[in-house]
């Protein structure tokens, strides 16, 4: 079981609107809170991830009011915000910027990716950058964006690069033409991109890291993981997967909660019902059906599971998925 895989194939991961940016010094630009221009981006997302490419030259990038010090960004390089806060490129530190919130929107009659020139001094230093946005469920239960600090900022692998930009130089060369399909080939090569930013993420942590991300690569902590996410359905206890993954109750109960944030058990608790929301929003099944499905030996007892951690009854979440779009956030 790939746990990373698994969990973002769960909490439904896709590629929303792309940006193919041209910008030479002195330039800054400034991006808005996800929140604010989800609605137009990607209407029926719970949640949007901003990220930033850089192809070509350098820049600065850090968050709006972050009061740590701006980075600097070189080609081949990735940065995601998976927070969604507000983020300003600039070609020195400390610019400042506003957003054109109107270049904010998913367009019926346009291909995508757009194309933005800033400042068009063809003298001064430029750099490229690829930016989008990834849509995802943040409810009932999504481990990632909980672990992630406020800017992940990452080289990508040299095994990658080579890829990567022919399919970014393919995609964006196919929007001048109108080829079918480049949107759903943007849409899926900016899930690769985040996929490539986590990994190298994950190889860059320190070795005394804790959190959900850095328990995958924990011998006996990413042996539970898999199993819970690999057989979720099954009677576990927390003796039974410390036996499973050989160590004393005590010890891998503290040791799961420092990497994951979370107990054991209320880790597969909630990691069913992240499941069971996926297999409600599908519609074939009926609620009693996923109560089995995930684990629960009554409709009643995930009825009351669900209520109590998503605020909805199973019945009621399935009825306004399908009636209207989700909150963001």
């Amino acid at each position: 079981m790939d746990v990373l895989s698994d969990v973002l194939l769960a909490v439904r991961l896709t590629g929303a609107v792309f940006y193919d940016i041209e910008a030479r010094s002195p330039f800054v630009a400034q991006s808005p809170p996800t929140d604010v221009i989800a609605a137009k981006v990607a209407a029926d997302a719970e949640h949007l991830i901003a990220f930033h490419v850089l192809t070509a030259g350098s820049c600065w990038v850090e968050a709006v009011d972050d009061p740590e010090p701006p980075v600097l960004m070189q080609a081949g390089e990735i940065v995601i915000f998976p927070g969604g806060e507000g983020n300003i490129l600039a070609s020195a530190p400390g610019m400042r910027g506003q957003p054109d919130l109107p270049r904010y929107y998913r367009p019926v009659d346009e291909t995508l990716p757009f194309v933005i020139d800033i400042n068009g001094d063809s003298e001064a230093d430029g750099c490229r950058i690829v930016c989008g946005y990834l849509a995802c469920d943040k409810r009932p239960f999504n481990p990632l964006l909980e672990s992630l600090p406020r800017m992940v900022h990452a080289p990508v692998s040299a095994r990658s690069w080579g890829w990567m930009t022919g399919l970014l130089d393919a995609a964006i060369a196919a929007s001048d033409v109108r080829d079918a399909g480049q949107e759903a080939m943007l849409a899926k090569l900016s899930e690769l991109m985040f996929v490539e930013a986590l990994r190298a993420h994950l190889d860059g942590l320190p070795p005394d890291a804790r959190s959900w991300v850095a328990g995958l690569r924990d011998p006996e902590i990413g042996a539970a993981l898999r199993l819970v996410h690999g057989r979720f359905a099954e009677p576990w206890t927390l003796e039974r997967l410390a036996h499973e993954v050989g160590m004393s109750r005590s010890s891998f109960a503290d040791r799961f909660s420092a990497y994951v944030g979370l107990p054991p058990m209320t880790y597969l608790a909630r990691w069913r019902l992240q499941v069971a929301a996926g297999l409600l929003q599908g519609g074939t099944m009926s609620v009693s059906q996923v109560a089995l499905r995930v684990g629960y030996q009554s409709e009643s007892a995930f009825n009351r599971a669900f209520k109590r951690q998503v605020g909805r009854s199973p019945g009621t979440w399935r009825r306004l998925d399908r009636a209207d779009p989700k909150p963001v956030g």
